[in-house]
């Protein structure tokens, strides 16, 4: 009888659990860009009206950042949110930044932490990972620069420091909001562990180790939640895991093929599609397995050959596009993996793509965007350009708003749209 009793009220608390999951999807269709690559993290835009083609006269406003980064935008309601950081002498500060939608106005600019910044690549900055909001807080991201929480006003609630992520890359993952707690990658060179906080107070929700890498690691994780129950997906140097979102237990793991997992993994048709961040077969694996699932789960995999890969793919009906930072854009079936089209765009790319209307839209590095229309085969729409001079570098991911798309470069934000 007691065991019964316990296993009812774990089926209560799961259900409890997913409810709250459900109530944070259905926020999605108040058209919030709540994260990084928006409000599934898949990069799919709930907006039909993004501009397709533009010029000059199509930027409504544009606005000088008071600190470098590389962070996306991520918006709820009027409210744009960035991170960014200066250089002082031999500290760095670390800012979480917030601008008004309609008027490109800096509404507030909130230092969170001064002391030593850690090596970076010279493609990387210190205010590389994205904020995320839930429209009541928002969290940041810094690295040895620490986890922080702000009110939507810029208040600081609280701040936690996380360790030292040693390497020579810098850092890059973003945190998420899954019900009332924060998630973080906290992969670094050597000791890494995925992290849930309660949300109010910072505290530790749970805390789970993860495999010992050589580099670090840089995916932001990415919540799905299948028949079989809500997984947390974190792609990592050494392939795919998914996680128990309530208590951080593992669920499965599949291997990749050729380290790095920089990109997010990407869901959909009962699978989840993962890149690996370095030349090697892009891969897709069932949902709902246990353990090691790379012989059982492996749906399909495909040689993908050539240099690295920053940006994450994106699912385009029943089509993967992933694109390469040398420009190279690549279809794939999503059912069975074979190779539909292999285009160069030219340019290089670092930001990950969004689908918006129907299209999908990459940033390059130097600030033109390529308007994709996707399918069996891919057909360039347009092609457009936004920045104010060679000073500038893009390397976040475009945000959308109704009639508007964001796009950030290290220095300034940019509005487009309709005027």
């Amino acid at each position: 009888m007691k065991n019964i009793r316990c296993l009812a009220l774990l089926v209560l608390s799961s259900c409890l659990f997913l409810s709250s999951l459900g109530s944070a999807a259905d926020r999605s269709s108040d058209r919030q860009w709540s994260e990084f690559r928006g409000p599934t993290g898949d990069g799919h835009s709930p907006d039909a009206n993004v501009p397709v083609q533009w010029d000059a006269s199509s930027i409504l406003w544009q606005t000088d950042l008071p600190v470098l980064g590389h962070s996306s935008p991520v918006m709820w309601d009027d409210k744009i949110f960035l991170t960014g950081a200066v250089q002082k002498g031999s500290a760095v500060e670390r800012h979480v930044m917030c601008v008004d939608r309609r008027s490109g106005k800096l509404l507030w600019d909130t230092p969170v932490a001064l002391g030593a910044g850690e090596q970076i690549h010279k493609m990387n900055n210190w205010g590389s990972p994205s904020c995320a909001t839930d429209g009541t807080c928002v969290a940041a991201f810094f690295g040895p620069g620490g986890l922080h929480c702000l009110d939507m006003n810029g208040k600081p609630l609280w701040s936690r420091e996380l360790g030292s992520f040693p390497g020579v890359w810098g850092i890059g993952a973003s945190p998420i909001f899954v019900g009332d707690t924060i998630v973080q990658n906290c992969d670094a060179q050597g000791a890494s562990y995925l992290l849930a906080v309660d949300k109010q107070t910072g505290q530790d929700r749970w805390r789970q180790p993860r495999a010992d890498t050589p580099r670090g690691g840089w995916s932001t994780p990415l919540l799905s939640v299948t028949p079989e129950g809500a997984e947390l997906l974190l792609n990592g140097e050494f392939g795919i895991n998914a996680y128990n979102p309530q208590t951080g237990q593992p669920l499965w793991n599949c291997r990749g093929f050729n380290g790095r997992g920089t990109p997010m993994p990407v869901v959909g048709n009962g699978l989840v599609y993962v890149v690996n961040g370095k030349a090697g077969d892009v891969y897709a694996v069932r949902s709902g397995g246990r353990g090691d699932v790379t012989e059982t789960h492996m749906a399909w995999h495909t040689p993908r050959r050539g240099g690295r890969d920053l940006p994450s793919p994106i699912l385009v009906g029943d089509t993967l596009v992933a694109v390469g930072m040398a420009g190279v854009v690549t279809g794939y079936d999503a059912h069975d993996g074979t190779v539909l089209f292999k285009q160069r765009l030219g340019g290089n790319y670092s930001g990950s793509p969004i689908l918006a209307g129907g299209l999908v839209y990459m940033l390059s590095d130097t600030g033109e965007v390529n308007v994709l229309k996707i399918g069996r085969k891919m057909e360039i729409v347009s092609r457009n350009r936004v920045g104010s001079g060679s000073d500038e570098i893009f390397r976040s991911s475009p945000t959308t708003a109704p009639g508007m798309l964001l796009i950030r470069s290290d220095r300034r934000l940019y509005c487009i749209g309709s005027k």
